[in-house]
């Protein structure tokens, strides 16, 4: 820390924070009788608290954003220049930073070509459902509007994201939800023998998996689906990675059915998998991608809905319907800092060469993983991507009784007394709330990653022996 706060002022600031900010994801109770954490400064893979607890961050600031690491000067300063030459105009016009991180963010993306700027992964897969929903109207008299989610997945934390999310703790007492949007079944073949396809090899579920969404697809029919909306790695539903075959199955049913499909890129985008995005691992060709967190890597709010030039081309294939164009707007998608910040920032993963630091330290965390899998017995699976990975906590290997979520929690406070923080799966899915999480920002080194898995060494020895 650099010590510009003395006790004074953080006791202040703790007093103010308890009388006045609602935390996010938090039971305020608690707080009756403790301080509640405020993190007052961050470099590199480190933050600190007001007590001057030193932490490395192995969550990319707790949900999985600052790809590029804290203290990146030459953001703040990108981000300071644009806003002293104009912070704001509508989307009505374009801006310098707009433009010239669209053509950026493109060259990135074959296939795709057109960028909507909004100011949340939330209302960023809001657009997508909107386009959807528009699509539907103007080309199939409304019917083709129902949008498919998958099991485990989660798409915001908007009443109509909520409609699309498979994480059913994360949607309780906050219905009823919007209509027009249908379940498909996950893909996790870690979990197979609750689909009764256990008995199938890796390949054969992943076709398998896929040919369930078809099943529902047939089931509401064909002619009432517009799209289908997955995370290309299941987030904070378990990191739940695909296994082979599936990717090409469900674009060849997208394909059979004319469905788009929507691909949210929010957590995985700009790096976190060792591509630019998630889809990439997979040859997937979507139609729409959403993207958020990584995309300036949390120095600005900015989020993008992102599509082909043929879906862009449904909204302006008859000038004079005035119903004809897409008739949406968002507010701080206007804002300037954000395409300032997420140009430096994809120059920073480009000349530090951000990706393949990404694939050979994710090889190395899998590896250090999959070894704590042999000598905790309480570890059933260990799955993920590039720096995106997960580990599933069992009270047996052979039933898969997941633990519960409150030893979960404990091995993730264990960490945090060593000084490190980790994240896991929570309120999310009832009884399958039982992953540990991790996603440390891109710049992550060899010394780093030891130090995250030993503290979960020792943080899984004290918690279950």
């Amino acid at each position: 820390m650099d010590g510009n706060f003395n006790e004074n002022d953080i006791s202040h600031i703790v007093d103010a924070d308890k009388a006045h900010v609602w935390h996010h994801l938090i039971q305020h109770k608690q707080f009756e009788t403790k301080d509640p954490r405020i993190i007052v400064e961050g470099k590199g893979m480190r933050v600190w608290d007001q007590n001057g607890k030193e932490f490395l961050d192995a969550v990319s600031g707790g949900v999985w954003t600052v790809n590029v690491g804290y203290g990146r000067e030459s953001i703040a300063d990108a981000v300071h220049a644009q806003l002293m030459k104009l912070c704001y105009f509508a989307q009505t016009a374009g801006s310098i930073p707009g433009s010239l991180y669209a053509e950026k963010l493109i060259s990135k993306m074959p296939g795709m070509s057109r960028v909507y700027y909004t100011n949340s992964g939330s209302e960023a897969n809001e657009k997508a459902f909107k386009m959807v929903r528009q699509i539907a109207h103007k080309r199939f008299g409304g019917k083709k509007h129902k949008i498919l989610y998958r099991d485990r997945d989660y798409h915001g934390g908007t009443l109509a994201t909520m409609s699309a999310g498979g994480q059913d703790e994360r949607v309780m007492q906050y219905g009823p939800l919007a209509p027009g949007f249908v379940r498909v079944p996950h893909c996790m073949e870690y979990r197979a023998h609750e689909q009764d396809l256990d008995h199938l090899s890796s390949e054969e579920y992943g076709v398998a998996s896929a040919n369930l969404i078809e099943e529902v697809i047939l089931r509401e029919g064909a002619d009432t689906i517009g799209a289908l909306c997955l995370e290309p790695v299941t987030a904070g539903g378990g990191v739940i990675t695909p296994p082979p075959g599936y990717w090409d199955r469900v674009q060849e049913i997208c394909k059979k059915y004319d469905i788009l499909l929507h691909i949210d890129e929010v957590v995985c985008g700009v790096g976190r998998t060792g591509t630019w995005f998630g889809y990439q691992q997979y040859g997937i060709k979507p139609d729409i991608v959403t993207m958020a967190k990584g995309v300036a890597s949390g120095y600005a709010a900015i989020a993008l809905c992102v599509t082909t030039e043929a879906v862009f081309d449904m909204f302006k294939d008859d000038p004079n319907d005035p119903l004809g164009f897409f008739r949406d707007i968002s507010t701080f998608g206007g804002c300037t800092a954000g395409p300032a910040a997420a140009l430096e920032n994809m120059r920073i993963i480009e000349e530090e060469n951000l990706l393949d630091n990404c694939t050979k330290m994710g090889e190395r965390m899998m590896g250090n993983l999959q070894a704590l899998m042999e000598k905790h017995e309480v570890i059933g699976d260990v799955r993920g991507k590039g720096l995106f990975l997960g580990v599933e906590l069992v009270a047996d290997r052979t039933s898969k009784e997941p633990v519960a979520e409150a030893q979960v929690a404990q091995v993730a406070a264990e960490c945090g007394a060593q000084g490190v923080i980790i994240g896991m799966s929570n309120k999310s899915v009832p009884g399958r709330n039982n992953v540990l999480c991790f996603s440390p920002a891109l710049i992550v080194t060899a010394d780093d990653i030891d130090l995250i898995t030993d503290s979960v060494d020792k943080a899984l020895t004290k918690v279950f022996g």
